[in-house]
């Protein structure tokens, strides 16, 4: 388990004073940390199909002018044609196959899981990195072994936009706020739209914990995909007062009010807004190892296996879930289960996401409600007999 040593702050002074606000450099905030995966396992992620990876790679380039940038996108078969230097190897949320991997999440649970994205892991060799960039999201970085150079700056519009590849977003050097190298178990915070740009300085590991940020076209675009699933919103505008006009070219700002208001009224219900949104940020943006079993399980099944004590039922790696507090019902990776008063403490208890033992579910399997509620999950494959 991994734990952060806050040194003179705490997780309250940090949102306070830090989150989305300025970067923060926690020195030694994993104490003796242990890498969760090699670079040799990570390597082998590389090369699977259902995971998203790639490489980026420059020339090594010191001499002012701009750098030589490649990137190659995954899976690969062979690393040999890269060098031993100036090139980085980015995983996609490593976390959805790796258990080591997952724990890293448990310190950063001082924020709502909804917020957390998933877990980058990088190789990179001496001179390897990504070059100067922005991120839309917040994101705290550990690092694991080796040594890199970070530069961090302040939200600057000044800075040019470039792109030096195709598949790679960069911008103009910056005046950094923070300059300095990582060792392992250093943790780095940088806030949305901070310029930063890290340099591995030899064979190092990063751990990247991302947190999704869903913007206004995601949830314009999300809410108007569930009022049509729901057919919802078929009402006609209508305007009974209406009163002749001389104009009638115009497109009068009182009826363009009208019309908006008309819009809110027909998608602005909290039920159906809090539905969308809890269905939203549980859906995963990344490849899951779903277990749907080739039998489906029964409900006497089910209780069978729950009267073994050595008997775990455990979460698939990755998966989202959470209990929406306006309607009180269980999301599991985008899909609603109604909970009742019989099942909610049962669902309450899935939706925290962690293995739980025999023992623990033994009272919920003398009510059927229960009983089906865990059948449906582990028909659902989000969730697994061990």
């Amino acid at each position: 388990m991994y734990t952060i040593n806050w040194g003179d702050l705490t997780p309250e002074l940090f949102l306070a004073e830090y989150w989305q606000k300025k970067p923060l450099l926690i020195k030694g905030g994993f104490q003796a940390f242990q890498d969760p995966i090699s670079a040799d396992e990570l390597a082998g992620l590389a090369m699977e199909q259902e995971l998203e990876s790639r490489i980026i790679a420059n020339d090594g380039s010191d001499s002012g002018e701009p750098t030589n940038w490649q990137v190659k996108h995954g899976p690969f078969v062979d690393f040999s044609e890269f060098g031993e230097e100036n090139w980085t190897l980015l995983v996609q949320a490593v976390n959805n196959w790796s258990e080591t991997t997952a724990q890293m999440l448990e310190p950063f649970k001082f924020l709502p899981s909804w917020r957390i994205d998933d877990v980058m892991v990088s190789f990179s060799t001496p001179g390897g990195g990504v070059g100067p960039h922005l991120d839309q999201y917040d994101v705290f970085i550990t690092q694991g072994e080796g040594k890199r150079r970070w530069q961090v700056g302040l939200p600057d519009d000044s800075l040019a936009q470039l792109l030096p590849h195709e598949d790679l977003k960069q911008v103009s050097p910056f005046e950094p706020v923070i300059d300095a190298i990582t060792e392992p178990g250093d943790i780095l915070y940088i806030p949305p739209n901070h310029p930063h740009d890290g340099v591995s300085i030899d064979n190092s590991l990063n751990y990247s914990v991302g947190f999704q940020a869903p913007s206004g076209q995601d949830m314009i675009s999300a809410l108007a995909d569930a009022v049509i699933d729901k057919q919802l919103a078929e009402h006609r505008f209508n305007d009974p007062a209406r009163t002749v006009t001389n104009q009638p070219e115009l497109l009068a700002a009182e009826d363009i009010k009208k019309l908006q208001q008309f819009m809110l009224t027909q998608t602005g219900d909290i039920d159906l807004f809090s539905d969308m949104i809890a269905t939203f940020t549980t859906r995963s943006h990344h490849a899951l190892e779903v277990l749907i079993p080739m039998e489906p399980f029964t409900d006497e099944a089910v209780k069978g296996y729950l009267a073994d004590p050595e008997i775990f039922v455990r979460p698939v790696l990755g998966v989202k879930a959470l209990i929406n507090e306006q309607n009180g019902d269980l999301y599991i990776n985008g899909d609603r289960i109604s909970l009742t008063q019989q099942t909610r403490e049962l669902g309450q208890l899935l939706a925290k996401n962690v293995a739980l033992a025999t023992k623990q579910l033994e009272s919920f399997t003398h009510c059927l409600n229960n009983t089906q509620m865990l059948t449906k999950v582990l028909n659902m494959g989000y969730w697994y007999i061990d």
